[in-house]
């Protein structure tokens, strides 16, 4: 594998991205309208759909496996965390990157070497969580616009770090959109009664891809040893 495909794809998903590049290509322009809703009721509603905060946060570690095909190249991750500790292991071609964060350090394993993760990256990764959308901090927003994305309305959070579009209807989070990235979830699955996306799509940097979420396991098979 040449390079690290997606570091940690839920991380962009659903958490503000504040590694996000940003770049100097303007968005599409699309009518926006203020809406009549809070930061505070699209992020409650979010959770709601989810399954609810409570259960969200008795979730206190998960594995998730996961395929894709990139370049050619079929690819398979399987993802644990604990808190802001994970383990990811993406297999291609034979070849295996992995990488490690014990919640203060970490490292990316690839080929028999070890490079550690910049000083830059491990602040946001201590603010990490086990389920990635309680990031969401409805402070973090100002307010609430409603935006077209295709032919349908979406309640839209929006801070520096991107936007995030909410499906008006069932509350789930269908898009995010960050400097040059923009992630689309196309289908959840229900896993001990919480949503999880189970196929998103990814376009970026020229790359277009689709990741399918095989299994997710909540709340056993992972401990402190796995983040060594």
């Amino acid at each position: 594998m040449k390079k690290i495909i997606i570091p940690f794809f839920c991380a962009v998903l659903f958490s503000v991205p504040a590694t996000a590049q940003q770049t100097s290509t303007a968005p599409a322009k699309t009518e926006v309208v203020k809406s009549k809703l809070t930061p505070n009721q699209v992020v409650d509603n979010y959770f709601k759909a989810l399954g609810g905060k409570a259960k969200l946060e008795a979730v206190k570690s998960s594995i998730t496996d996961n395929t894709l095909n990139v370049q050619g190249m079929d690819v398979t991750m399987s993802t644990m965390k604990q808190g802001n500790k994970f383990k990811s292991v993406q297999t291609a071609m034979g070849q295996k990157v992995t990488q490690v964060f014990d919640g203060e350090k970490g490292y990316v394993e690839r080929g028999g070497q070890k490079s550690d993760f910049p000083a830059e990256t491990i602040a946001d990764l201590k603010k990490g969580t086990t389920i990635e959308a309680l990031a969401f901090n409805p402070a973090s927003f100002k307010e609430v616009t409603v935006e077209k994305m295709g032919d349908k309305d979406y309640n839209v959070l929006s801070s520096d770090k991107g936007k995030f579009f909410f499906d008006p209807a069932t509350g789930l989070l269908y898009s995010s959109v960050a400097g040059e990235g923009t992630v689309t979830v196309k289908n959840y699955m229900t896993v001990d009664g919480l949503k999880f996306p189970s196929e998103v799509d990814i376009e970026g940097k020229g790359q277009k891809m689709t990741i399918k979420t095989t299994k997710v396991v909540l709340n056993t098979g992972v401990s402190d040893a796995d983040f060594k």
